[in-house]
């Protein structure tokens, strides 16, 4: 009597980003809705469908250990784009730090935002213009310029503890430790990189303007100039 296969949980196929775009919460609530058959598998956008087989496609840098991930995706971004280094978030920080500068630069004084407010946001125009709305944590804020220093973070904190929402807003930095690089980094140059919990694992361009080299290698950086693509 042959044995039947048994097909692998929904929760073992999926990316682990908790993006959203299913229009669940996090992959546990969605895995839990598809083997209820509330709703279909090919809601995950990270997933290729072919017929019976299912695939995770997304290869993705955010959710995985730090190591050679550049080599392991040939220094390619999800549209095949060339990017010279991954920027990493510094220890203990539960993101890449951005400053950021609302396009009403008012708001941080009227709406009172400070160290430790949840907020979301989306960076428009020239400065990089992605299509994401941003979440994250403040870790400082400047009412009287109106600068805001933030860690970018996931959807999920947003979604179940509310939010202070800035609107637009542009990107002024990145600060960050790169570990890994296929170019030797050096102060004054523009890259093209990733960070690596970048929802869209869309490459991103920087000017590194501050620089210092840590002891074991690696490089803590500052990167204005920003654009994305």
């Amino acid at each position: 009597m042959e044995t039947a296969i048994k097909e692998p949980k929904t929760m073992e196929r999926l990316p682990q980003l908790d993006c959203g775009a299913c229009g669940y919460k996090t992959c546990d609530e969605f895995s839990v809705a598809v083997d209820n058959s509330e709703t279909s598998l090919k809601m995950c956008i990270h997933l290729k469908h072919n017929g019976s087989e299912v695939k995770n496609t997304s290869n993705c840098i955010s959710c995985k250990e730090a190591g050679q991930m550049g080599e392991q995706m040939g220094w390619k971004d999800h549209l095949k784009r060339d990017f010279d280094f991954i920027l990493d978030s510094f220890e203990n920080e539960p993101g890449p730090r951005e400053t950021i500068l609302p396009y009403n630069p008012q708001l941080v004084k009227k709406l009172g935002v400070k160290k430790g407010d949840v907020m979301i946001g989306r960076p428009m125009g020239m400065s990089c213009g992605c299509p994401i709305t941003h979440c994250g944590v403040v870790t400082d804020s400047d009412p009287r310029n109106g600068v805001i220093n933030w860690c970018v973070t996931g959807p999920l904190r947003p979604r179940s503890e509310g939010f202070v929402d800035i609107g637009y807003y542009v990107a002024q930095g990145y600060e960050g430790i790169i570990k890994e690089s296929k170019e030797k980094i050096e102060l004054g140059r523009r890259y093209w990189f990733m960070p690596r919990r970048c929802m869209l694992q869309w490459r991103h361009s920087g000017l590194v303007n501050a620089i210092t080299r840590q002891k074991d290698g690696s490089y803590k950086v500052r990167i204005e100039g920003l654009f994305i693509g």
